[in-house]
């Protein structure tokens, strides 16, 4: 089914009501119900199993791809790590059009099974969940639970040393860094180019946690798809900070503090796109975030503690929410 076509107002007399009702009665074109339903099915089902899940079939093909790699040779390398991340990306991307054909012809049921496509490329409620259990070992006494939790499901730095408030600064920051690309970067680049853009994206940005790593098998290896997962995460990383700094306004009244910090540590990070979220979180929460050795964002304000990341959480659903707001009202690009 095809509907709301581009409209023209060729009447000069048009009143600016006419347009703007419009306007909002497109908001629910296929494309966003689409993202609705999507964004439904997280909230009720949270992840599949993964064997169920294509991010995990994709974190496959990428461990086959790699057997073959060259083991030395740094030239070779990136060569290789180049066409694992262009040829993975173009058989996802086909995939994503065949299946905009398959589902484009049989709506209602097309939208929903596209729908359910799109909710494995992100995962709010399963971020939202993993961080609570950390949180809730913390205020439990339970430090090396919530050690070994945050190490399973949240970051990849050595936990087994981290006291409470260490614990709860590496949760907060893989929180606001997993909302750009585990949430946000997914539903944008949905909104520009569907689901196959949406599932280029998720092979690249995992190719890159599994690559992208500095060890003598991976650095010249992971290269090109960690740069070129900065690159696709440049405009929704920037763009997740500012939506937290309109969810602090929200949620505390001061985004102000929020703006500033994310201004003055945002480039303060290795990574050229997560000090952004990272550094706006600080502010929101208005606590130090620090991984030794490598950034220190907010310095000076408080060490965090448990309650920080149920606040962190809030601000996360908050951010989603004012994303979604956002990205219904842009243009879409009409799809069935």
């Amino acid at each position: 089914m095809k509907f709301l076509e581009k409209q023209r107002f060729h009447r000069e007399d048009a009143k600016p009501t006419k347009h703007f009702l419009m306007h909002i009665f497109a908001c629910f074109a296929p494309s966003r119900l689409k993202l609705l339903l999507a964004l439904g099915i997280d909230l009720i089902t949270g992840d599949p199993p993964n064997r169920f899940h294509p991010v995990s079939w994709m974190g496959n093909l990428i461990t086959k791809l790699r057997q073959p790699a060259p083991r030395h040779g740094h030239q070779q390398q990136f060569a290789y790590g180049a066409f694992l991340t262009l040829s993975g990306s173009a058989l996802v991307v086909g995939i994503g059009i065949l299946l905009d054909k398959v589902f484009g012809r049989c709506p209602p049921l097309g939208w929903l099974a596209e729908a359910v496509v799109l909710k494995s490329t992100f995962s709010l409620r399963g971020l939202d969940h993993a961080a609570g259990e950390v949180q809730s070992a913390l205020e439990t006494g339970g430090l090396p639970e919530a050690r070994q939790l945050a190490s399973w499901h949240l970051v990849s730095r050595d936990t087994t040393q981290l006291n409470s408030s260490q614990v709860a600064a590496a949760v907060i920051e893989s929180v606001a860094e997993n909302a750009s690309d585990g949430v946000i970067a997914p539903l944008f680049f949905y909104t520009l180019g569907g689901l196959p853009a949406a599932l280029a994206y998720r092979f690249v940005n995992t190719a890159d946690s599994m690559l992208g790593y500095r060890d003598a098998e991976r650095e010249w290896l992971g290269k090109f798809p960690a740069r070129f997962d900065d690159l696709l995460n440049f405009i929704p990383a920037r763009l997740t900070g500012l939506l937290f700094v309109f969810a602090s306004k929200i949620q505390s009244g001061n985004s102000t503090h929020t703006w500033q910090i994310m201004r003055r540590d945002a480039s303060t990070t290795d990574s050229p796109n997560a000090g952004y979220p990272m550094s706006a979180m600080a502010g929101a929460l208005d606590v130090e975030l620090e991984k030794d050795g490598q950034y220190k964002l907010g310095a000076g304000s408080r060490p965090p503690t448990p309650n920080d990341i149920k606040k962190a959480r809030n601000l996360l659903w908050i951010a989603t929410g004012l994303s979604t707001v956002l990205l219904l009202l842009l243009p879409i690009k009409k799809r069935n």
